[in-house]
């Protein structure tokens, strides 16, 4: 089957290289910003723009308006305007979205290149074009397919290129000869507990740094805004908090692939993390385990290694369900095991994951 895959990439600019993708930064930004501004005087006039009405007449008064942008790839403007395009048509047509904003300096700068907009150098460099030289890339292209896109971005101090590729993937070539089943159950004590007792303690990287990230806010709001100083410490937060999210994306990849690797058949409970998320007092908790990232890496693996995904209803008991005769009990947080009256004597989390598993292999139709 055709699948697209990205692969993201760390950049090591040289001081003029660096100025360059700034520059296709703000190039991209002052281009989504000013079709933002035509789409809504269009609007207001009572016409239908769209995204092809609103680049004619962004390129017909761009040469006037920014000549400055013919700098660098013309991809910066037009890849922005068609990002306002999608941002407008799921404004209209998906609930809970809202209307598009005009963009910030410093606040996720990027921009995206079409495939005839660059090309790798060997296996060491990468080549855009308006610029001289090739950017140094720590690390060759990990897929072999057709190369579609790259967006390039800036997080904290670094840069990185993801690049799009469509593959030819064999799903088939994983499957396994045993099929197993496995119920996972997702915890603010234990990040993952499966049904086989096997217990993933969660890192908590934003709990281990906290102390250090209230030092950095209390240092950078006693600073002048503006301030050379200001900016240095400004930095370093965002050192910080990308550190953070590293460390929660590397855990959260290691142990969705784990799971794949393992098992045919995965049942996790399908959680309303926005909703939990309002509880004051597990709020911090559940983002910092990333629930919602390990639903979304579990999706796709589950689907390039050819494993069954079952989620349970969000209203489904598994924690209240004695995974034995199938007694409902009540189950505080403070409740931390099973006790029943058909004598099962077992953790709670063990108890939930068990139950998710026979929610899966019942849905699939195959005895418990």
């Amino acid at each position: 089957m055709k699948v697209i895959l990205s692969h993201k990439i760390e950049l090591k600019p040289n001081n003029e290289q660096e100025t360059f993708l700034k520059q296709s930064c703000g190039v991209s930004r002052f281009g989504y910003n000013l079709a933002l501004d035509v789409w809504n005087k269009e609007y207001d006039a009572g016409n239908k723009p769209s995204a092809f009405s609103v680049k004619k007449l962004v390129n017909a008064m761009k040469k006037e308006v920014a000549p400055w942008s013919y700098n660098v790839s013309k991809c910066c403007i037009e890849e922005s305007i068609i990002d306002l395009g999608r941002a407008f048509n799921n404004f209209f047509k998906v609930s809970n979205t809202r209307h598009p904003t005009f963009k910030k300096k410093g606040i996720k700068d990027s921009f995206r290149l079409n495939n005839e907009s660059f090309k790798f150098v060997g296996d060491s460099h990468l080549q855009i074009a308006k610029l001289k030289s090739p950017i140094r890339i720590c690390e060759s292209l990990r897929f072999k397919g057709k190369i579609l896109s790259c967006t390039i971005s800036r997080q904290a101090d670094k840069w990185f290129a993801s690049v799009n590729l469509e593959l030819d993937w064999n799903s088939e070539q994983y499957q396994q000869q045993e099929p197993s089943c496995v119920g996972v159950d997702l915890g603010v004590k234990s990040l993952a507990v499966l049904s086989d007792g096997a217990v993933f303690e969660g890192l908590k990287p934003h709990k281990a740094a906290l102390k250090k990230l209230r030092k950095l806010n209390k240092d950078l709001a006693r600073k002048v805004k503006g301030s050379h100083n200001w900016h240095k410490c400004k930095l370093r937060l965002a050192k910080c908090h990308a550190r953070i999210a590293n460390i929660r994306k590397d855990y959260l990849h290691k142990l969705t692939t784990h799971l794949v690797k393992n098992f045919s058949i995965i049942c996790i409970e399908d959680l309303n993390v926005k909703g939990m998320s309002k509880n004051h007092c597990l709020a911090r908790s559940i983002l910092d385990g990333g629930f919602g990232m390990f639903k979304s890496l579990l999706e796709y693996k589950c689907k390039l290694y050819n494993v069954i995904l079952i989620k349970a209803d969000r209203f489904f008991p598994s924690t209240k369900n004695c995974s034995s005769c199938s007694e409902v009990h009540d189950m505080p947080l403070s409740k931390r095991e099973m006790n029943c009256k058909c004598g099962l004597k077992i953790d709670r989390d063990v108890n939930a994951a068990i139950n998710l598993k026979n929610y899966g292999l019942k849905a699939v139709g195959s005895p418990a």
